[in-house]
């Protein structure tokens, strides 16, 4: 296992870097050693345009962060966000391995496989799939109410499987950048997956909850319920949106449209009721459009964890109580703990995917998914990237 993890988020304005160290006490939160941000060149709506201007932009944010830690990034966990992501659901059947009819982990593999194989080519055209993750096992058309079936007998086994994919143009751009900026990037990890890993707890997640990612140009959640991601969807509003109407709506330049949103302008000479009114409307058209989602999930009302809310946005104070009135559910803000001793305090919720990702890093995404079973051209492909762990 790897000592020390980098996670990098490349956001709509920002990238930021976390660099952690492993806790000796497997209970705590990894120790953050450094972190580092700059501002993101070559992006538009989320989207490269240019690689080597957002290449610039990763630099100077790992310098920063290796500075802080005074350890040299070489390999690092990126996460891939924005409007690209989504989900897709497919069932998959294989017949049990072994001749006695128990169940290894040698199956679970080759049914997901069969599920992958089962997805509408529409599910994967021009797409990458960046998760596969089994919601529910099925040996001889009996539900497991396990985790897994392994250790159980049976002659076929069948599961259905969650996948999280992604444009394939812009997850190989966000690599190139990452590569051109002299890192290697160990994974790739759907953005909301990675927040989750610190913005939600375990009780949370078995009795269903959401976690809203609140970025500047997307608004994305991840719905969980009985420990796994069920739902995973993003919408192209963010809080810069907000910005935007209360710049328009008081007829202002959009930096003091900024800081009238975070409430850093004193004794404002715009009458508050409008200001009020003008973030309302926007927050609550937001939130319209989560529970339109939970609605066709059949999720609505239903998730006694509520809805946690990270990301930069996650800060504008009325947030918070108009999710609540909006979903009628419980509703809070998303409290990042750091691991003890860490040297550097996250500032906000905005941290949470890279800090996140450290953690995806020493668990390897702990049980959530599970690995390809593509055969041998995969596991030497598997094999030359652990030895290139150890190369300089």
């Amino acid at each position: 296992m790897q000592k020390i993890v980098t996670g990098i988020d490349i956001g709509s304005y920002h990238v930021k870097v976390v660099i952690a160290e492993h806790p000796d006490d497997p209970r705590q939160a990894p120790r953050i050693l450094g972190t580092g941000y700059a501002e993101s060149r070559g992006l538009r709506q989320g989207y490269i345009v240019s690689i080597p201007d957002i290449s610039r932009s990763i630099s100077a944010a790992i310098a920063q962060a290796s500075k802080a830690a005074n350890h040299k990034v070489k390999r690092v966990f990126l996460s891939v966000g924005g409007v690209g992501l989504d989900e897709a659901f497919a069932r998959g059947e294989t017949v049990v391995e072994r001749g006695d009819s128990y169940i290894t982990d040698r199956d679970i593999p080759r049914a997901l496989d069969a599920a992958q194989a089962a997805l509408p080519p529409s599910a994967t055209l021009n797409r990458k799939i960046i998760h596969r993750i089994p919601l529910r096992y099925s040996v001889d058309g009996a539900t497991v109410l396990a985790r897994s079936p392994i250790g159980m007998k049976g002659t076929r086994i069948s599961v259905e499987t969650i996948f999280i994919t992604c444009l394939e143009s812009h997850v190989n751009d966000l690599v190139s950048a990452v590569e051109e900026a002299g890192v290697e990037v160990e994974d790739v990890v759907a953005a909301p997956i990675a927040a989750s890993f610190v913005a939600l707890t375990k009780t949370q997640k078995r009795v269903g909850c959401i976690l809203a990612n609140i970025g500047s140009e997307t608004l994305s959640i991840v719905v969980f319920e009985d420990t796994v991601p069920i739902s995973l969807k993003v919408f192209p509003v963010g809080a810069a949106d907000i910005t935007h109407d209360l710049a328009l709506g008081l007829r202002i330049a959009p930096e003091e449209a900024e800081q009238l949103k975070v409430g850093a302008v004193l004794g404002s000479p715009y009458p508050k009721k409008k200001v009020d009114d003008l973030i309302s409307r926007r927050i609550n058209d937001m939130f319209k459009l989560v529970d339109a989602h939970l609605k066709k999930i059949g999720k609505n009302e239903l998730l006694p964890g509520g809805i946690i809310l990270t990301g930069g946005g996650s800060s504008i104070q009325t947030m918070s109580d108009l999710a609540k009135a909006v979903l009628r559910l419980p509703s809070r803000v998303a409290a990042l703990t750091e691991g003890a001793a860490s040297k550097v305090q996250l500032r906000d919720g905005s941290w949470a995917v890279a800090y996140g990702l450290t953690i995806w890093g020493f668990t390897q995404g702990g049980d959530l998914e599970q690995p390809s079973d593509h055969g041998i051209k995969d596991l030497f492909s598997g094999l030359f990237r652990y030895l290139k762990k150890f190369l300089p």
